[in-house]
Parts: structure tokens; C-alpha cells; sequence
């Protein structure tokens, strides 16, 4: 079974770079963040001709979270409990016996902000949200983009951009007490090497070529799925195609009934 995440800046926008990378990559699973579109605008007919089922949350714009499965999805739920602010930040769903949990983390803007604040609190929630709706024993697979870069070898300068919202003592502290409900760092599990990213501002002349990256988008799973994963990796081919995502993809591989 093969499950990959994706923040796509814009799922319309993307159409052109997604649907091909879908017929080329065949992914089981895929989660993708920052659809920026309202439900009603969804482009279901793509992933239709795509030979996919898909359930989402999204509104203008902004934010937007969906999940497309070549099986039936089981069970979905949207948000966390009586925040329906966060409704288009997070979605899961039951496929094939896994549970996936997609998250689009708060940036968070500035250290001094209300906004990062809100980030902080927000990963305070989720870690609730997973002691609260599963077992760590279950086999619960938590993807998304995290904006948040763990380790110093997770970004391209970690002196430089240290005190970043995304690279700082307080939200790897705050991703840290949401892994202790039992997740395991999937890519890390099978590779340690740095200069490994899946996030390339547009902003950064020539940030591609040579490397400037982050790695903020993450695959965890609980030990009991960690133990079937086969492969976790970064498909960097969807970021050098002509108007990309600022993203790209991160896949994991399991073996899985």
C-alpha cells in the first residue's frame, strides 16, 4: 500500500501537475493540503477520470484539506470537536483498516503574533484530538504539511533561520508532546541523511537548484504501522515541473492487506 502527502498550493491550479504525477506514481492513498477551494468548486471530475474516491473540506482561497483513495473510504471525519474554524485544516478517514489523519498546520506568520499562538495551541489540540480518538496501538497514519522543520538538518541554514515560526524551540517542543502519543518519524526511520526537503520557497532565487529547502511535510505512524513500512522517500520531480506547488510530495510504502 502506498500513501503519499502533498500540499499542492491550490488544487486547481495544480490540476496539470497532479494528474499526471497520480497516473505515474499510483499512489493507494493520497492526502494533499491548501486545495484553496470551496467545497462546492472542488474539481471532482479530474480524480473521477483519475480513478479515485476523495473526501475533503476546503473554502476559499485558503487552507483546504482532502483525501483520494482507489478504495472505499470506510469512515471520514472533518475538523476537531466544536472548532469549525479548524474544519478545513484537518480530515481523516478509514481505508482499508488504516486510519489517516491529514493536517494542515498553522504557519504561525511571527514569534510575537497572535497567530503563533494559535499555531502552538492548535498542535496542543491535536495531540488531544489523538489521545482522545484512538488507541496508540492502532494503525494510525498522521501526514501533512507540519511547518514544522524537527531537526537542524531539516532546513538549508539552521543557524540563519533559527527563530524562524517553522524552525524554533517552541513549535518543535509542541510537535515533539504530539509525537509522544506514540508516533514514529517514518522518513527518518529510513533516512537520516540532511539536505533532504520538501518545501522550496518560490521567493529564494534559485532556491531549487541549489538546495534551499526545508523539510516540513511528514509522515508519522503509530509503531505498530511503523513496523510495516517498507520505504518512506521525497519525490522531487512534481517541484521541477513547470508551475509547481512550493512543495512536493513524501511517500511511504507498507505492507498492508
Amino acid at each position: 500500500m502506498k500513501v503519499a502527502s502533498f500540499n499542492v498550493n491550490s488544487v486547481r491550479a495544480r490540476l496539470e501537475v497532479l494528474i499526471p504525477w497520480l497516473e505515474r506514481t499510483q499512489p493507494d492513498v493520497l492526502a494533499v493540503q491548501e486545495t484553496k477551494v470551496q467545497d462546492v468548486d472542488f474539481p471532482k471530475e479530474a480524480f473521477d477520470q483519475a480513478g479515485y474516491k476523495y473526501v475533503f473540506k476546503g473554502q476559499p482561497k485558503y487552507n483546504g484539506v482532502a483525501i483520494f483513495s482507489r478504495s472505499d473510504v470506510e469512515e471520514f471525519q472533518v475538523g476537531f470537536e466544536n472548532e469549525p474554524k479548524d474544519k478545513a485544516r484537518l480530515i481523516s478517514a478509514k481505508i482499508k483498516g488504516m486510519v489517516i489523519v491529514n493536517t494542515y498546520v498553522p504557519q504561525g506568520y511571527e514569534r510575537d503574533s497572535e497567530k503563533f499562538e494559535y499555531k502552538l495551541k492548535w498542535l496542543e489540540r491535536l495531540a488531544e484530538y489523538f489521545d482522545k480518538s484512538f488507541e496508540p496501538d492502532a494503525p494510525v497514519l498522521w501526514v501533512g504539511d507540519l511547518n514544522v522543520a524537527p531537526e537542524a538538518k531539516d532546513v538549508y541554514d539552521p543557524e540563519g533561520l533559527l527563530g524562524h515560526v517553522c524552525f524554533c524551540p517552541e513549535v518543535t517542543e509542541a510537535l515533539n508532546k504530539v509525537r509522544q502519543w506514540g508516533f514514529v518519524d517514518l522518513f527518518r526511520m529510513h533516512c537520516d541523511e540532511p539536505g533532504q526537503y520538501t518545501f522550496w520557497d518560490y521567493r529564494m532565487r534559485g532556491g531549487l537548484r541549489r538546495n534551499l529547502g526545508w523539510r516540513l511535510d511528514h509522515m508519522m505512524a503509530t509503531k505498530t504501522l511503523a513496523g510495516k513500512c517498507t520505504a518512506c522517500y521525497i519525490d522531487k520531480m512534481p517541484r521541477l515541473a513547470e508551475k509547481p506547488s512550493d512543495h512536493t510530495p513524501i511517500i511511504a510504502e507498507f505492507e498492508w492487506k
